[in-house]
């Protein structure tokens, strides 16, 4: 078999170092070297390097010569900036499925479905929970029939993951709370009462990440 080239290495060590990133496998606030992932990735350091410059140009890394590369933590700014598109687009998708009967009753079903395999999953499996943590409100935002706000959402995706496995992390009894508040959303989805859907949003992802205070 021919030995992978210079750029497909790289591209891999982005991915698994990126994904180690968004599922807490390296936490914000850790400083991690090019050596140390080389080893772990079975490469040389020129594709480590690469990865690197690749991911402190998305953010995640800020590179610090001779001594290695920090994983950018989540600020309150940041959370607060994602939650406020999050609630902003989810809650015109709800106004929008409110109006169409069959729309809404499809979107339940789909809700429904995730929640029953979101609560079967293994609890151990944190990446996994936060993907179908990300899936529910995707499917609310897809909903909404704008393919551009859906696609921007979509965006928020990973942000949205590294967030919610960082509050798993920190409070084992969070599972529970985010199946509970789920199940409220969809209620409030099913009965079409979308001041409810908002304020229960708003609390949802406001505790769950651990806002308070002055977000701005």
């Amino acid at each position: 078999m021919l030995n992978p080239s210079p750029t497909s290495a790289a591209e891999r060590v982005y991915g698994e170092v990126k994904e180690l990133i968004l599922t807490n496998g390296i936490a914000g606030g850790e400083l991690i070297s090019e050596g140390e992932i080389a080893t772990r990735c079975a490469v040389s350091r020129t594709p480590v390097r690469e990865a690197f410059l690749r991911l402190e140009t998305e953010g995640w890394m800020r590179l610090y010569p001779k001594r290695g590369a920090l994983v950018v933590p989540i600020g309150e700014r940041e959370a607060a900036d994602v939650i406020d598109a999050r609630k902003l687009l989810e809650g015109h998708a709800v106004r929008s499925v409110a109006r169409q009967p069959d729309a809404s009753a499809l979107l339940v079903e789909r809700l429904r479905e995730n929640l029953a395999a979101h609560r079967a999953a293994d609890p151990s499996d944190l990446a996994e929970f936060a993907r179908l943590d990300v899936q529910f409100h995707q499917l609310i935002a897809a909903a909404g029939d704008n393919p551009l706000l859906a696609d921007f959402f979509v965006t928020l995706g990973e942000r949205h993951r590294r967030m919610t496995t960082v509050s798993v992390n920190r409070n084992p009894g969070m599972p529970e709370r985010i199946f509970t508040d789920h199940d409220g959303l969809l209620g409030a989805i099913a009965a079409a009462d979308v001041d409810l859907f908002d304020s229960l949003l708003d609390r949802h992802l406001t505790e769950v990440h651990n806002l308070t205070g002055d977000r701005r």
